[in-house]
């Protein structure tokens, strides 16, 4: 049996199909990934041991609200609620979010907690 048609070269794979793969797969990770720093919360957690002395000093963050051993105060006058509860300003300070608190109200409450000078803060669960 003779064949008469000619024989075919080979044909090389496309590469444009794979190319095309790849700069989707690049531009959905570019897309998804995160550009910028992550923060670091400077706050211990209970786990990591201390020691606690004095009056119970436990700060409950709520949505709306702050209190201090129970007793609601403002964000303003909080500072001087927990004044009679410390010796020292390096006393220990426990914060507790409440349901429905969000992590930047806790980082607020925290941040003023710091500026009036309180040092030793730690955040249960």
């Amino acid at each position: 049996m003779i064949n008469l048609a000619q024989p075919r070269k080979p044909r090389r794979p496309s590469l444009t199909p794979m190319i095309d793969v790849v700069f989707l797969l690049l531009v959905f990770f570019m897309l998804a990934s995160r550009f910028g720093l992550d923060q670091v919360l400077p706050l211990p957690m209970a786990g990591s041991g201390g020691e606690y002395d004095g009056p119970p000093r436990l700060i409950d963050i709520s949505p709306e609200t702050v209190s201090v051993n129970g007793v609601t105060v403002t964000e303003a006058g909080l500072a001087e609620a927990i004044a009679p509860l410390v010796k020292a300003p390096s006393d220990m300070l426990i914060l507790r979010g409440q349901e429905g608190a969000t992590l930047q109200r806790i980082v607020t409450i925290t941040d003023a907690l710091r500026a009036a000078g309180y040092t030793a803060i730690v955040l249960v669960e």
